[in-house]
């Protein structure tokens, strides 16, 4: 249908013609998402026009087919003027039921005593969606967002979350996501004045249906239950990239600690827990680890310390069921082909490593399966299928923050010592990390750790003399290329290579460097002249 005619005809029709010529213009446009550029004038003239109608009393049928007709448009960036405006948006934000520039209080009232008929709340869901589309798109959205408070009537309907059917809930979750993520100055509205991070806790343990049995226990999952339900899945994972982006700042206090303590409880539920298919259990877990990275590190315990459910002897009693999920979703993301691993695998590597820094019972749990005691030391650590070895190949990847992350892990794995660290990965494949430490003559980190010794296996010790230092492994000897030359040979070979640094060095190709007393690197000269101390 020509759009020139849709914009002329819907000046002068009444509210059941428009309908009929809106659901055309759906139908025809449901799978549209990029738009003609030389129609952008009237596409923003039937924003216009769809929003005039949607300002009248019209019947919910109507409002319905506008909204879907507006969703459409919003996908197009280039035409939001219209409803990029406080009118535009206080229509969408009152169709949503968010009731933007009233009172908390009041709309909270509202919310809670509303009675929808299905009708009604499909237009809720509509506007839902269009106010989705038009924040994500349109920055000047945005900033009528925080005008008009729209955070307050967010919150209001994050108070009914127990009444909420799914699609209301799924996209009134993904506008605080929205909000949150694209204006940081709304998180802090979020934050202190509207107790959001609260709310959305609240949220997750009604979604996740979380029976507690201490302080910062959660029941553990009926092992005969059903997958969690995908609608359920899916507002949690809105729910929590919510509450990511609003604990993204700095935190503090005993009430932030105790919220954040009842968090990491049902994080850890979380993880305990199946979806319908792996793939979204492995989505959902995902999130629950980027929202554990943003937790203080001394909340952490709350995963090891569940009391009711008991947990291991020989690691003091705790309970490392968790951790054994997120070393097996961190296996599983190693192994994932063409994966990013920047944004699949660092997360839950930081994750552990922060965990294994400050909980003595999560290293030694982590270390047993990742590093274990040394046994068959002639195959080069990075070859091979073990954990260690993808570990090992991921410290000379080709990101920085990959092979950063992943020698950190490992490096904290032994305690920050260079010398067990090396046992592990030779000193070619951790010559980055000791270089950005600072530790190329050995020694420790800053983090203190317990005086329990790791025992080497007697075909460790019995190999240990023949261990190239380099590669970490024992090499079949080799050759000497030098054995039958004279001395003289061998004094021109010597010359012949001194010339070949002393040129490259000299053209910039090359920059002899040294070690300093203090583990870092230096050019050569200075490390020559440096006095001994």
């Amino acid at each position: 249908m020509d759009l020139n005619n849709i914009v002329s005809q819907l000046e002068n029709t009444n509210e059941e013609e428009t309908e009929k010529l809106l659901l055309q213009y759906n139908r025809e446009n449901s799978h549209t998402f990029s738009f003609d550029q030389t129609e952008e004038s009237l596409r923003i003239k039937l924003c216009q026009g769809v929003l005039s109608v949607l300002g009248r009393q019209v019947q919910p049928s109507c409002q319905k087919t506008c909204l879907e007709t507006l969703r459409i448009l919003s996908r197009d960036k280039r035409v939001l003027g219209p409803v990029a405006t406080r009118e535009g948006m206080l229509i969408l934000g009152g169709l949503a039921r968010l009731n933007p520039g009233e009172e908390g209080d009041e709309n909270q009232k509202n919310g809670q005593e509303d009675t929808q008929s299905e009708e009604e709340e499909r237009v809720v869901v509509e506007a839902l969606k269009c106010l989705c589309n038009v924040v994500y798109n349109s920055p000047a959205a945005q900033q009528v967002c925080v005008d008009v408070q729209l955070a307050h009537g967010l919150c209001a309907i994050l108070h009914t979350a127990r009444t909420w059917h799914h699609e209301v809930g799924l996209f009134t979750l993904r506008l605080v996501f929205l909000l949150s993520a694209l204006r940081p100055d709304v998180r802090g509205v979020f934050r202190r004045e509207l107790h959001a991070v609260r709310l959305l806790t609240e949220v997750l343990e009604f979604t996740l249906d979380v029976s507690w049995v201490g302080p910062y226990e959660a029941a553990p999952p009926d092992p005969q239950a059903l997958p969690m339900p995908a609608e359920d899945n899916e507002r949690t994972m809105e729910a929590l990239k919510a509450l990511f982006n609003l604990t993204l700042s700095d935190t503090g206090g005993e009430e932030d600690d105790h919220q954040f303590r009842i968090i990491a409880a049902i994080l850890r539920h979380l993880l305990m827990l199946k979806t319908e298919t792996e793939d979204k259990t492995e989505e959902a877990h995902s999130h629950a680890i980027n929202l554990l990275n943003n937790l203080p590190v001394s909340c952490l315990d709350v995963l090891i310390d569940v009391p009711v459910q008991g947990g291991l002897e020989m690691y003091s009693g705790k309970n490392l069921d968790a951790i054994q999920m997120l070393i097996d979703f961190m296996a599983k993301r190693m192994d994932k082909q063409g994966s990013n691993y920047k944004e699949g695998l660092t997360p839950v590597l930081s994750l552990l490593t922060e965990g294994s820094r400050h909980h003595r019972e999560i290293r030694r749990f982590i270390k047993a399966q990742v590093l274990p005691p040394l046994k068959d030391v002639k195959i080069r650590p990075e070859i091979g299928t073990t954990t260690r070895n993808k570990l090992v190949r991921l410290m000379t990847h080709v990101d920085m923050g990959v092979k950063q992350t992943a020698a950190e892990f490992l490096f904290v794995l032994c305690k920050e010592s260079v010398d067990n660290l090396l046992k592990y990965t030779g000193y070619g494949n951790a010559a980055g990390l000791l270089v950005a430490r600072g530790l190329l003559a050995g020694g420790r980190g800053e983090t203190q750790y317990s005086d329990d010794e790791d025992s080497d296996t007697e075909e460790y010790k019995s190999a240990k003399p023949f261990i190239n230092p380099i590669t970490g492994h024992v090499e079949e000897p080799m050759p000497n290329p030098i054995e039958e030359m004279t001395e003289e040979q061998k004094e021109y070979e010597a010359q012949k290579l001194v010339n070949m640094f002393d040129k490259l060095s000299r053209q910039n190709v090359i920059r002899p460097m040294g070690v300093m007393p203090d583990g870092t690197l230096a050019p050569l000269e200075e490390t020559l002249c440096d006095p001994p101390r």
